[in-house]
């Protein structure tokens, strides 16, 4: 092994747990069927305790386990680091990451648009040094600590992702990660139900700040009802904002925006600077989340028409906006792969880029949107207008989804199911070559069902053709 991303000393240091002499990890995992020779295993609980797969992970060539007991069925040299707690032994580790760390960082979090955009960054900031960004949607009181341990000491850039499902989460998150510059997408209302009201988003989305770095910035939306909000606390924290959007306020705005259904080109104004930007992806959304990175970017120094340049390689992740040809007899179909998550904001941009496809038919097949509290209701039939508009025939599963399914015209109505499972056999049996389909719902709606059924057409097909 090369040098470790940790050893002994460092682990003992860091976690203040015991490590026997030698002991050196490349590597840092939460996962034993992920695990790659060398990694540090940390058994965390959850519904099952890591625990009792520490025999399994170091099978598979962990380098180490970090363990607050005894697994049972290991020899007594097995390689551990025993800790008081597993979870505040991977929160130390990723303190002692960011400690040691020389990068720029950057922290995005918001309702809307935070892997993406985080995404972003990545691919922008790759054209001007190295990035280490969060894996997925590493965002919660794991997956921080986690990108944070797993931090190479060379890397010059560090992109975290900061979610949240309850009041005070976001605040310690970022004061573990520190940014030197951090992002709020958009404020919608996902989790309302948990949090009781959209002004308890954005005050818990706007906590952010308090982690900041002295002298930090802080991109914020120069539009929509919660902007003054997110201003407000920036102020009081006595945090220098960058305002983006597309009004004559924001420092960073979108200009001359034009949208295919594959992809986009725009141009960001930074100040007096222009920049001329495309992405490979499409969606109005999606180049609002461009403009806060190069917003972030250039707080961080970067030159932003270089990370411009970087945004050629962004590409739409799995669950969220991936397009996948299915292919099928006579034809294909397009799948627009959106199952990750949902609230309203992004289900309505969602349906934009499904109206923009060029098809035989239009499909929208949507899930319940979760967390939404005694609204739910009420605000899944409000999106009756823009799913007729933007779909031929509109298909829906969940007790919430009932209410717009009830809410359609007639002509637009597929079919109501009372789960994805039940959805997805019904969907894949309506798709036909030419179709553009466009799935979408929370995650707990498990939406991901039907994309493996619609994806299943195109193996079939594929089969068939062989």
């Amino acid at each position: 092994m090369s040098t470790p991303l940790w050893d002994a000393a460092s682990l003992r240091a860091a976690t203040g747990g015991a490590a026997a002499e030698g002991l050196a990890v490349s590597g840092v995992s939460i996962d034993s069927r992920a695990v790659a020779p060398g990694d540090l295993f940390v058994a965390l609980r959850d519904t099952r305790d890591g625990h009792d797969f520490v025999a399994d992970a170091l099978a598979r060539g962990a380098g180490a386990a970090m363990v607050d007991r005894a697994p049972a069925g290991l020899s007594e040299s097995a390689p551990l680091l025993r800790v008081g707690d597993t979870l505040a032994g991977l929160t130390a580790l990723g303190a002692a990451g960011r400690a040691r760390s020389p990068a720029r960082f950057v922290a995005v979090t918001g309702s809307v648009g935070k892997t993406s955009t985080k995404e972003m960054l990545a691919a922008g900031l790759s054209a001007a040094g190295r990035v280490h960004a969060a894996a997925a949607s590493y965002n919660n009181h794991w997956g921080v600590p986690l990108t944070l341990a797993r931090m190479p000491v060379e890397a010059e850039f560090g992109v975290i992702e900061i979610g949240m499902n309850a009041r005070g989460e976001i605040a310690p998150l970022s004061r573990l990660a520190r940014p030197h510059v951090a992002i709020v997408t958009v404020i919608a209302p996902a989790h309302l139900g948990r949090l009781g009201s959209i002004e308890a988003i954005a005050e818990e989305k706007a906590d952010i700040v308090e982690g900041l770095e002295p002298g930090g910035t802080v991109v914020l939306p120069a539009e929509g009802e919660q902007a003054a909000r997110l201003q407000r606390r920036a102020a009081t924290a006595g945090v220098r904002a960058v305002l983006f959007g597309e009004g004559e306020g924001a420092e960073a705005r979108l200009l001359a925006w034009r949208g295919e259904a594959d992809r986009q080109s725009f141009r960001v104004a930074l100040g007096a600077e222009e920049i001329a930007v495309s992405l490979a992806v499409p969606g109005r959304h999606m180049a609002m989340n461009a403009v806060a990175a190069l917003a972030a970017a250039r707080a961080l120094g970067v030159d932003p028409r270089r990370v411009a340049e970087g945004l050629a390689g962004f590409a739409a992740l799995a669950g969220r906006g991936a397009r996948v040809s299915i292919p099928l007899a006579g034809g294909a179909a397009l799948l627009l792969d959106e199952s990750y998550n949902a609230n309203t904001t992004s289900m309505r941009a969602a349906l934009a880029v499904l109206a923009a496809q060029e098809g035989t038919r239009r499909i929208a097949v949507m899930g319940d949107m979760l967390e939404l509290g005694d609204q739910g209701a009420a605000m899944h039939a409000a999106l009756a207008a823009e799913a007729a508009a933007s779909a031929d025939l509109v298909f829906t599963c969940g007790p919430q989804m009932a209410a717009l399914h009830a809410a359609l015209p007639a002509a637009r109505r597929g079919a109501h199911a009372a789960d994805s499972a039940a959805l997805a056999p019904i969907v894949a049996e309506a798709i036909r070559a030419g179709d553009a389909v466009l799935v979408k719902g929370s995650l707990g709606s498990r939406m991901a069902a039907v994309v493996r059924a619609v994806k299943g057409l195109g193996e079939a097909g594929r089969g068939a053709a062989a």
